[in-house]
């Protein structure tokens, strides 16, 4: 079996507050520092999606890049650029929009579209220093283990929104 894996990178900008509604004031400071701004902060984010397989031996391909490519755009940049992750994207409702959640959920609407070959990972990168990757919850066979009927990620917080 020939596996490779082929990477696609994106980019989009966006805006995100880091804060949990059930820790204090001084508490949310301490733990994501200027991450806290009450107006937010933006980041030029990089999104990596690699799709491993074997080739398809009429192609060449593991999976058609302009799909791959096509996907992204749909389910993830589409929804993400140019906006507030706290505020303007649904599929963040209740999820500290941090890289490593920001993973999880990019995953989560990728993973069903990706027919060819399977999605290995995601990586999400915020700056030049700090990035997450998701390789998606795997045995040892490569096979997805049940994540449960909420998808990865586990640990929803309400919609700033309805906190007032």
């Amino acid at each position: 079996m020939n596996m490779l894996y082929v990477t696609r990178k994106a980019h989009f900008s966006a805006a995100h507050r880091l804060f949990n509604p059930k820790f204090s004031d001084a508490e949310n400071q301490r733990v994501f520092d200027k991450c806290n701004n009450p107006h937010g902060h933006g980041h030029n984010y990089i999104v990596e999606v690699t799709v491993a397989g074997e080739p398809d031996p009429d192609t060449g391909y593991v999976i058609d890049l302009k799909r791959l490519a096509n996907v992204m755009d749909e389910h993830v940049i589409d929804k993400f650029d140019h906006k507030h992750l706290n505020y303007d994207v649904p599929e963040l409702d209740g999820v500290i929009p941090t890289a490593e959640n920001i993973a999880l959920k990019v995953w989560e609407l990728l993973e069903p579209h990706i027919t060819n070959g399977h999605l290995h990972s995601v990586r999400i990168a915020e700056s030049d220093n700090n990035f997450a990757e998701y390789r998606g919850n795997r045995d040892e066979g490569g096979r997805m283990k049940d994540e449960g009927k909420n998808g990865p990620l586990s640990s929803f917080i309400p919609h700033p929104s309805s906190l007032s």
